[in-house]
């Protein structure tokens, strides 16, 4: 039985990964050149279930409004004519309650946790290597209001299994020594040991070698334009390939397109509520290597993360909901800059920072869409958001359950649409 995976990011690899192993012939269609070269270029390398606070929080509309009018701000919407985004904002605000923000935190535990063991056994199975530590996550707090905003969520991770412990700013330096010229200043932190991080797109890449060998065929420079349909089946999927179009057709579809999945599902009238996130991060070569941190690092106050990639420092975060733009604003690239640089001022030749920007595709709740659509042979892997590296893996394997009609070890809220 023949699957089509359309889109070739960390969450597409894996599915096409996982599917093999099920015993598909698989096909991944990507309009890049290579593998994990859009939203999984240059992310925050977190995999990180203690990540599971999702942006709907009853504190987050008067934080939203706050910071409309700060071009640096950690959170940023940009009204915009667009009723994609309007529809997305409300749908938002209704996940704001606690009730909903404790339901949503207990999906992505699950999901996290999951995917945390899938991604252990496959890197062991598949001997992977991408700057990997298992160094666990730090999130420090330089706000006392931010950190006792904090105490509640990280009490509902560990009721749901994720070890997230509550410790002071003593015991955060002694985890990590870096975070020493800021001691003073730590109201207070959390610590999950079984976290880890690494770089997403070498392990993307190293996987579609990976699959490649393994009899998955990449269709590379192959651009999706639409599907051709009859009743609630997929037939084919339009492509544009060196310049020529052609239709694909498989047994199975998997959407696995980032942010672009939800244009290409309105084709076929199906909605996703997804709209992109772009997200920031920098790139810096390590100046002092006892100033510069080996504990993955969360600064929730300014919602960055800091990885360590080898001889290189990795910050990422902020969200901006402005479109499908990918233009860089450097101001808040150099927002990044200024506070790692505040708080690990030799960690780094600072100077020497590399830019990046890329769509994450978010969904309200921050829950992404995994499993079925009412077109009988079309599965949902998509709309991950900041979580994308975090949940690929325990996607795939589950998707790849669903697709073979078997029950996935985890429990979360399968799409159904």
């Amino acid at each position: 039985m023949h699957v089509i995976v359309l889109g070739a990011g960390v969450v597409g690899v894996t599915s096409a990964w996982y599917l093999r192993q099920k015993g598909y012939d698989v096909t991944v269609v990507e309009r890049q050149r290579k593998a994990g070269t859009e939203t999984s270029y240059a992310n925050g390398g977190q995999v990180s279930v203690s990540h599971a606070e999702p942006w709907a929080n009853p504190s987050a509309p008067l934080k939203v409004l706050k910071w409309m009018l700060k071009p640096d701000a950690p959170l940023l919407f940009r009204p915009r004519l667009d009723p994609a985004q309007w529809r997305w904002a409300l749908s938002f605000l209704r996940e704001c309650t606690s009730a909903r923000a404790a339901y949503n935190i207990r999906q992505m535990v699950n999901l996290g946790t999951y995917s945390r063991s899938c991604l252990q056994a496959l890197r062991n199975e598949a001997g992977l290597e991408y700057d990997q530590l298992d160094k666990g996550i730090l999130h420090f707090y330089t706000s006392q209001k931010e950190f006792e905003g904090a105490l509640e969520p990280a009490r509902i991770m560990r009721e749901f299994g994720c070890d997230r412990q509550v410790i002071d700013g003593r015991q955060a330096v002694e985890i990590e020594p870096a975070l020493a010229p800021i001691r003073e200043r730590i109201a207070g932190a959390t610590y999950t040991s079984e976290d880890e991080s690494g770089d997403a797109r070498k392990f993307t890449q190293a996987l579609a070698k990976r699959a490649e060998d393994a009899g998955v065929r990449f269709l590379y420079g192959t651009e999706v334009v639409g599907f051709e349909q009859a009743s609630h089946r997929i037939l084919g999927v339009h492509v544009i390939h060196d310049g020529q179009h052609q239709t694909l057709r498989a047994d199975n579809y998997v959407l696995s397109l980032g942010s672009y999945s939800a244009i290409l599902a309105r084709k076929l009238g199906l909605f996703l509520n997804i709209y992109p996130a772009k997200g920031y991060s920098i790139t810096v070569p390590v100046k002092d290597e006892e100033a510069a941190y080996q504990v993955s690092l969360t600064d929730d106050e300014y919602k960055l993360v800091f990885s360590r990639l080898g001889d290189r420092i990795r910050v990422a975060g902020t969200a901006e909901l402005n479109g499908y733009s990918r233009e860089l604003n450097l101001t808040r690239c150099r927002a990044i800059v200024r506070r790692t640089a505040e708080i690990m001022p030799d960690a780094a030749h600072w100077d020497q920072a590399e830019f990046w920007t890329g769509l994450r595709p978010t969904t309200p709740s921050n829950v992404p869409y995994i499993g079925r659509c009412r077109f009988a042979n079309l599965f949902l892997n998509t709309g991950h958001g900041t979580l994308g590296w975090t949940h690929s893996c325990g996607s795939a394997a589950a998707l790849a359950d669903i697709v073979s009609g078997q029950r996935p070890d985890v429990d979360f809220a399968f799409a159904g649409l």
